[in-house]
């Protein structure tokens, strides 16, 4: 199978997730797209989604998919969602599409948080995927320089802002053995929005595509 026909596996397994009659928790990203397909042949059994980006809601609604402002919503279920990496202990590294803080947001606020991915992205130790940090633009250079202290690489996302109109900067060159405690020292650092880890909140579900078909991890 191809990482495309894995992605799509995943995507579908995750609709049985999805809580009738309710409202879903969207992300962004190749899988989540798919995903999004997959759900448009069901909304009519759904009350509507809630979207992390601009461009999931975008989507959505061109599937015919009513998208609520999260202020609106008492009740999230299920957020589902992809991942650039995640480990064993359903920690992950999500932004690379750079919508970070909003898929934050909206996976605090849901009661379970699904993972959809291909198994490339599972992997021992957080960091080889560059974490994004997204930043106030009048901060860059001194997060950077905090980024740097703590062991990391950080480049500029150069061309990118966000939906929230910040800058992203991508930190390479990290290995995580403890992705909780970095997680809580990223949030320390003044200019910071928001950091790629979601470790404090993991996932509570990974829906994994193998060439052997989808595979599932629980969180202890």
């Amino acid at each position: 199978m191809t990482q495309d026909e894995l992605k799509k596996a995943v995507a579908h397994a995750a609709l049985d997730y999805v809580v009738e009659g309710k409202i879903v928790g969207v992300g962004t990203g190749s899988t989540a797209r798919l995903f999004i397909d997959a759900l448009a042949g069901m909304k009519d059994r759904i009350v509507g989604a809630v979207a992390s980006s601009e461009d999931t809601r975008q989507r959505l609604e061109g599937h015919g998919i009513k998208v609520f402002d999260l202020n609106e919503v008492d009740d999230l279920p299920v957020y589902i969602d992809g991942a650039d990496e995640i480990s064993g202990e359903m920690h992950m590294i999500k932004g690379g599409g750079g919508a970070l803080t909003r898929e934050k947001i909206v996976a605090a606020v849901a009661q379970k948080f699904v993972c959809i991915v291909d198994s490339s992205k599972l992997v021992p130790v957080l960091g080889r995927f560059p974490l994004p940090v997204e930043v106030i633009p009048m901060a860059r250079a001194y997060v950077a320089r905090e980024l740097t202290r703590l062991g990391g690489t950080p480049r500029l996302r150069e061309g990118f802002v966000t939906d929230n109109g910040n800058v992203i900067l991508d930190v390479h060159g990290l290995e995580l053995v403890d992705p909780v405690a970095f997680e809580q020292g990223l949030n320390q650092i003044v200019g910071v929005v928001t950091n790629g880890l979601f470790a404090a909140r993991p996932a509570d579900v990974c829906l994994i595509g193998t060439p052997e078909g989808v595979r599932t991890l629980n969180a202890d």
